[in-house]
């Protein structure tokens, strides 16, 4: 992978690497440390694990290896990654639930499924590298194609449309709140000066007008310039942060006592809406200045490891897409009455 797509990968939050090897293989990030952080609630017993991310199916396939008597429910909004999971998971079919549907819609998923609860939950956040790798789908920066961006291709707007379609004023506001690009405003207005001209319609038209639009100081540091630009309009386009903000606490009160959650997270607006979900169930709610615990105010997760795991070096290296990764935990310990 050149530098400038690894880039990409790294910022574009992909679940899944490829490191060089004979195969090609996917290798999912943090595998070693989901399996040890999920064993406890699911291992040894008929147990139920929903992949709310499962992409090319490396993570479901290594848990339904490791719990003979696990049955894992799938799911993900792009119908060719689930083509592709259901052909490596094929030997597991049994005991495999596969659904396209996005994460915010577990609830129905596991109530059409007739699934009152679950015993460990998996969130694999961002663009898989399937998505990154196919360079029609219009993910990654350093490859010129069609401005798509979108995780189920059959639905919903494009890049192409928001980026031709949004006024001035509410690209930069994209930008802003989901890039976190300082030059949003900058940026903004040069696609609104070029699109009077042309539309803008492909990838590299797009990463050329951001470099010119950001100053040449700001284009020398901190990796490729178009990188926050596309991070922001993929998340746009795919309504990736309210999915999330709807998904967590949907994924959290389907555990049942005992289960856990994992969730990889690659950027910093998807890892603090995580935190916030975890925190806040996570925490004794009663009043300050009062002696003992009220009933039903004690915490109702256990909060696993401390802050945001990172990959280590080793993983890095064998696997660039992990750079970014933070990895969160916890396990439900009481219910609500």
């Amino acid at each position: 992978m050149d530098p400038d797509a690894a880039g990409a990968a790294h910022l574009a939050s992909a679940r899944e690497g490829t490191p060089a090897g004979p195969a090609g293989a996917h290798v999912p990030v943090l595998l070693e440390r989901v399996l040890a952080l999920l064993a406890p609630a699911v291992g040894g017993h008929p147990a139920v694990v929903v992949d709310a991310t499962v992409g090319l199916g490396g993570h479901s396939e290594a848990l339904l290896r490791a719990h003979p008597q696990l049955t894992l429910v799938g799911l993900d909004r792009d119908p060719l990654a689930l083509e592709r999971s259901r052909d490596r998971l094929a030997p597991f079919a049994a005991r495999l639930h596969l659904v396209h549907a996005v994460y915010d819609q577990m609830p129905r998923v596991l109530a059409g499924l007739g699934i009152p609860g679950v015993d460990g939950v998996l969130f694999d956040l961002g663009v898989s590298s399937m998505q990154l790798d196919l360079p029609e789908r219009g993910f990654a920066y350093a490859r010129d194609a069609p401005l798509d961006m979108r995780m189920d291709p059959t639905t919903g707007p494009t890049a192409e449309q928001v980026v031709n379609g949004y006024p001035v004023a509410d690209l930069a506001r994209v930008l802003r709140e989901y890039g976190e690009e300082h030059f949003a405003v900058r940026i903004a207005r040069a696609i609104g000066r070029a699109r009077a001209v042309t539309p803008v319609r492909s990838t590299e038209q797009l990463a050329d007008l951001v470099r010119s639009a950001i100053p040449a100081a700001a284009r020398r540091a901190g990796g490729h310039p178009a990188k926050r630009t596309f991070q922001a309009l993929r998340i746009e386009v795919n309504g990736e942060l309210d999915a999330l903000r709807t998904a967590m606490p949907a994924a959290l009160q389907a555990l049942l006592v005992g289960g856990r959650i994992v969730v990889l997270s690659y950027q910093s607006l998807e890892d603090r809406i995580v935190k916030q979900s975890l925190a806040s169930l996570a925490t004794d709610t009663t009043p300050p200045g009062l002696p003992v615990t009220l009933p039903g105010s004690g915490p109702q997760l256990r909060l696993l490891g401390r802050g945001g795991e990172r990959a280590s070096a080793a993983e890095i290296a064998a696997n660039p897409r992990a750079a970014s990764v933070r990895l969160r935990a916890a396990e439900r310990i009481r219910r609500t009455a």
